[in-house]
């Protein structure tokens, strides 16, 4: 039953998006928690191999649904610098401390992003290039044309992100092609679950999750789970045929399958939970520092049997990624996730706070405007299409 009271007339919101980015988000934390039991369970390197096979694909989608291709404003320029590469530099900060403090030495790099702090930059140049996709006739064609291309290249790699970025930018694209053209809302998708549809989810990570852990060695002697970090040139996997990129290919159409199963699966009505996916940035950025003891210890190693400890690692990821949205972390970690350095700007007006401001994968806070039959953005006519910023 659907438990958020609901928003005013003009204040509607689409629960679909804040389900599905507290569902990524979800898996985000999941993912990274149970990593260290997946060199001692094949069960939970399945289910490892599993989740990595689409819920970034997944987030770079709903990141770039949310995403303008228009030429952005003053205002937007300096939001890509307070949102995503403030945040950026203050985390790699906290993370180069950290470092020093648990293992005695550190290696400040800003150039080399550190855990998740990738996704930023990604987010980052995702927004910057996207004016100029969005002029090309077939963009979604040449981002994969880039991304299968990178791979082949040495010396494109974790620098700045970049690798990562390159290889995942065709899914940030689909999501901003699947908004401009209105793609969900002329099919009814954000309001609708075809009972179809679930049941063709359901059967589709049925199957993804069977072959996952049936031909988990299969997986491991062609290190999948590589391929689907998008971090590494084909060659340093162990590829080097001409053929390599064809590999990447598969792995990005079985993300896309995935992922439309995912959103397919996702509920439409708003919960208790859905407030979780308003706050995805505290929960990306700060779930690192919960896991990283967990990780570095080797308390997660050896543990058996794998079928009391793999649940309890999972309902742990969920309930650190439920606490870290709750109220009190937005109010205590705000200066730090969503900074207003007004001094580093000529004109400070540009960095107050606003009700139009949403995070950098679109996700809004209570009472921000959203109309219900789409994912626009505030200010927005359902009538005549997005404000022209």
């Amino acid at each position: 039953m659907s438990t958020a009271p609901a928003a005013g007339p003009g204040t509607r919101r689409v629960p679909v998006w804040d389900n599905a980015r507290a569902a990524c988000i979800m898996l985000v934390v999941l993912g990274h928690a149970i990593q260290r039991l997946t060199y001692d369970s094949d069960i939970a390197l399945g289910l490892y191999l599993l989740v990595y096979a689409f819920h970034m694909p997944a987030f770079a989608l709903i990141s770039g649904y949310f995403s303008k291709s228009d030429p952005p404003s003053r205002r937007q320029m300096t939001r890509i610098l307070t949102d995503i590469v403030a945040p950026y530099v203050i985390f790699e900060a906290l993370w180069t401390a950290t470092k020093f403090m648990v293992e005695g030495s550190a290696n400040p790099n800003i150039t080399q992003p550190s855990w998740t702090l990738w996704f930023l930059l990604a987010l980052a140049i995702f927004r910057l290039v996207l004016p100029y996709l969005a002029l090309l006739r077939w963009p979604v064609a040449w981002t994969v044309v880039v991304s299968l291309s990178v791979g082949y290249l040495p010396n494109v790699d974790s620098t700045l992100s970049l690798s990562r970025t390159l290889g995942l930018l065709p899914f940030f694209t689909i999501g901003w092609w699947l908004s401009h053209h209105r793609i969900l809302e002329r099919r009814d998708l954000l309001r609708r679950r075809r009972l179809s549809f679930r049941l063709g989810a359901i059967t589709v990570f049925g199957v993804a999750g069977w072959a996952a852990w049936f031909f988990v060695d299969r997986w491991e002697e062609m290190n999948l789970r590589q391929w689907l970090f998008y971090d590494e040139n084909y060659a340093a996997i162990g590829v080097t045929d001409w053929w390599a990129a064809a590999v990447r290919l598969a792995l990005m159409v079985v993300a896309l399958i995935l992922s439309v199963a995912f959103f397919a699966l996702v509920p439409r009505g708003a919960y208790r939970w859905t407030a979780i996916g308003r706050y995805t940035m505290y929960v990306y950025l700060l779930h690192s520092f919960v896991l990283y003891p967990l990780r570095e210890s080797g308390v997660l190693r050896d543990l058996e049997p794998t079928w009391i400890w793999l649940p309890t690692v999972v309902a742990a990821a969920v309930v650190i990624t439920a606490a870290l949205a709750s109220a009190p972390v937005p109010r205590l970690f705000r200066p730090l996730i969503e900074p207003r350095p007004g001094w580093l700007f000529a004109d400070p007006s540009l960095t107050r706070r606003d009700t139009r401001r949403s995070d950098p994968t679109g996700s809004r806070r209570p009472g921000d405007p959203e109309p219900a039959d789409r994912g626009q953005r505030p200010g927005d006519d359902p009538a005549k299409g997005p404000a022209v910023p």
